[in-house]
């Protein structure tokens, strides 16, 4: 990018034209001014299951247009986990929020098309200079749930956060609501009901940061050898088929049609790598996705049975 003519780097880049918040110049300067580091690349949660690499300055209307470095700064500062969400889920199908590690794409969670960008609130707020944290939460509904459920910690309260949100009774029972507006949390009614939605919200947290052990528990197989590389896409009898030959196979049907946010990772992880050949981090990556998927559908059908 620095070193090549800009008509070069547009070419091989596939860059768009200048916009409001990103011009070639501004980039440039950026970068220049900056000073090229391999600490500036950063993983970047760009879709549900798909990170990937970025190179940020923090800088607005820099080499990235918006990096809106006043949340973003606190997932580079040090290890953290957040929640995405928006205003108004305009996708029923889907539950109203998602988890990341890492900064998170425009679009990392909700579809284009859909109202809005995606929200990030980070667990913890890092110091400017990246050696302390504080949790994110206010101290007086802290102090309310403490009342409720005796001594606590932040990862609790953000997994009951999780799992509460992940309940399909609360979803229905809320539906007209979170069509409008940022999903609402009830406090809990005791400790127990705490507890077991802080079980079910860690499960399903370490499943979609895939830190989960069952996720190399593949159901899924991959029998037939041949170019790896994605033609065609299609689901028939249990068999995802990448192009006229090759397949993964026994993917559940619940795996293949689950909606997270406004995508169906197990469609549109292959869609976005159409026309590439899958090495062996690829294909295990998939079938740990279709665990996932399977995965999280139980675990909500037994959290709806919460009283």
């Amino acid at each position: 990018f620095i070193n090549n003519p800009e008509e070069e780097v547009r070419k091989k880049l596939e860059l768009p034209l200048d916009v409001r918040d990103w011009r070639f110049e501004w980039a440039l300067k950026d970068l220049n001014q900056s000073g090229v580091s391999r600490e500036r690349v950063k993983k970047i949660n760009y879709r549900v299951f798909d990170n990937r690499y970025i190179y940020y300055t923090g800088n607005s209307r820099g080499f990235i247009g918006w990096p809106v470095t006043r949340i973003m700064k606190h997932f580079v500062l040090g290890n953290n986990i957040g929640l995405i969400f928006k205003i108004g889920n305009q996708e029923e199908k889907s539950v109203p929020c998602h988890v990341t590690k890492h900064i998170i794409d425009f679009r990392s969670w909700s579809r284009p098309g859909m109202q809005g960008g995606d929200y990030l609130a980070p667990l913890y707020l890092y110091s400017k200079d990246g050696s302390s944290k504080t949790p994110n939460l206010n101290t007086e509904i802290v102090s309310q749930i403490e009342n409720i459920v005796g001594k606590t910690t932040p990862e609790d309260i953000f997994e009951y956060i999780y799992g509460v949100l992940h309940n399909p009774k609360y979803r229905e029972k809320y539906k007209e609501f979170l069509k409008i507006d940022f999903p609402r949390i009830p406090y809990p009614k005791n400790r127990d009901i705490f507890n077991k939605y802080v079980k079910y919200g860690k499960q399903l947290k370490e499943l979609h940061l895939l830190e989960s052990e069952k996720i190399y528990k593949y159901i899924t197989t991959y029998p037939i050898d041949g170019t790896d590389t994605i033609e065609k896409i299609e689901y028939k009898e249990g068999k995802v088929y990448i192009n006229n030959e090759q397949y993964f196979g026994n993917v559940p049907e619940i795996s293949w049609n689950f909606y997270i946010g406004g995508y169906q990772p197990a469609q549109k992880w292959l869609k976005d790598r159409k026309g590439r050949e899958l090495n062996s981090e690829d294909i295990q990556h998939y079938q740990k996705i279709i665990v996932v998927l399977k995965e999280t559908d139980r675990i909500m059908k037994e959290i709806q049975n919460i009283e």
